[in-house]
């Protein structure tokens, strides 16, 4: 980088030590003589120091470079700042109302229940598996019902309980479980109830508000199931029914919306569950009920709803507060969920006019990680 000259000889101990005690001030730029690229004669290659591959990496990581040889550009990973929706397969039925395992995962997810439509009211007990990129018809529930609640954690292992059976239509408090294969019935709710809020695993789940049978009141409260029973615990702050909710366990949940009665309407209200008690946090931006969610207690996602109309909007939750993120592909309402904040999957439900629909489609959340071409103007 060239020479620095500041006269200091005398500074020189014995034993080549040097003494700075008496050094003050700055060095002139007149004293340093910058030539230090005045013998360069050559720059190292485009891309030294940044593997060359003929195919992008299957799996890379945020902040992973490298140079495509095929295409012939620079690739990166970032992170995604909005979340984005894809199509992916279709179900073979559409319901609205439909039940899911919570839980369960983009690629691993399992729907149950629901109204078909026309004619109305027509409770389903189809159950359909999905793998990722096909949805596959599998053994019926043993009673068909709508608005039903559903837990848990994959394909292969789910509960679906209460919701509006045929008939009055009346809300049931039957529990059945899923090992895969087919539906076994369990021990029912202590209160028949529809159109209330499931989440949780195979094992320990939660049922909480909805309607009861036989006063047709909207409720607050919440029931724990332990893998065996159903054990009422405390009831919401707000009692309300057609809400949502998510959560990993009977001991942490969240749940949001719905439709407070007589005769309020929609609802912005959110609470969470720490297995005892349920807190009022922060509420959603736009009031709605039948929101479909996934995720988990701290993160999750709110998706589509009535407000009455059908609605777009999707609302992501970091534990604190809610932020409008990417409105969904179409207007629904009571469609199924699996997933994470990250990587989610919403599925079926009713469009305009009380349609049930078969679409599907991904969820790629805010900070996941995504491939980038570099490009120059």
């Amino acid at each position: 980088m060239g020479s620095i000259k500041q006269n200091l000889a005398n500074n020189i101990l014995s034993g080549g030590k040097f003494d700075a005690t008496d050094l003050d001030g700055t060095i002139p730029n007149t004293n340093i003589n910058d030539n230090s690229i005045d013998n360069v004669t050559s720059f190292p290659a485009a891309g030294s120091g940044i593997p060359s591959v003929a195919s992008d990496p299957p799996s890379p990581s945020a902040g992973d470079v490298w140079y495509n040889t095929t295409s012939n550009a620079f690739k990166y990973v970032g992170v995604t700042t909005t979340g984005s929706w894809a199509t992916t397969g279709n179900l073979n039925a559409g319901r609205g109302g439909i039940g899911y395992a919570n839980q369960a995962s983009q690629n691993s997810a399992l729907g149950f229940g629901g109204a078909r439509g026309t004619p109305f009211p027509d409770y389903s007990a189809a159950t359909e598996s999905f793998n990722g990129s096909v949805w596959t018809e599998v053994n019926d529930l043993n009673t068909g019902r709508n608005g039903l609640g559903g837990a848990g954690t994959s394909n292969t292992a789910a509960l679906a309980f209460g919701g509006s059976s045929p008939g009055s239509p009346s809300p049931n408090g039957a529990t059945e479980s899923w090992n895969g294969t087919s539906w076994t019935e369990v021990n029912d709710l202590n209160n028949d109830t529809g159109n209330a809020s499931g989440s949780g695993t195979q094992t320990s789940a939660l049922n909480v508000g909805g309607t009861i049978e036989p006063t047709s009141t909207t409720t607050g409260e919440t029931e724990s199931w332990n893998g065996t029973s159903w054990t009422e615990v405390a009831d919401l702050n707000q009692s309300r029914r057609i809400m949502i909710g998510c959560g990993a366990d009977n001991t942490t949940a969240i749940v949001m919306g719905g439709f407070i009665s007589p005769p309020v309407g929609s609802t912005t209200e959110t609470e969470t569950w720490n297995g005892t008690s349920w807190t009022e946090v922060a509420d959603l931006n736009t009031s709605r009920y039948a929101v479909t969610s996934f995720g988990i207690a701290t993160a999750s996602v709110a998706v589509g709803g009535q407000t009455p109309s059908y609605s777009t909007n999707v609302e992501t939750w970091n534990g604190t507060s809610w932020t409008t993120d990417t409105n969904y592909l179409t207007n629904i309402a009571g469609s199924g969920g699996a997933g994470s904040s990250t990587t989610g999957l919403s599925f079926s439900g009713n469009t305009a006019g009380d349609t049930p629909t078969t679409a599907a489609y991904e969820w790629t959340g805010a900070g996941s990680p995504v491939t980038k071409t570099v490009t120059t103007a």
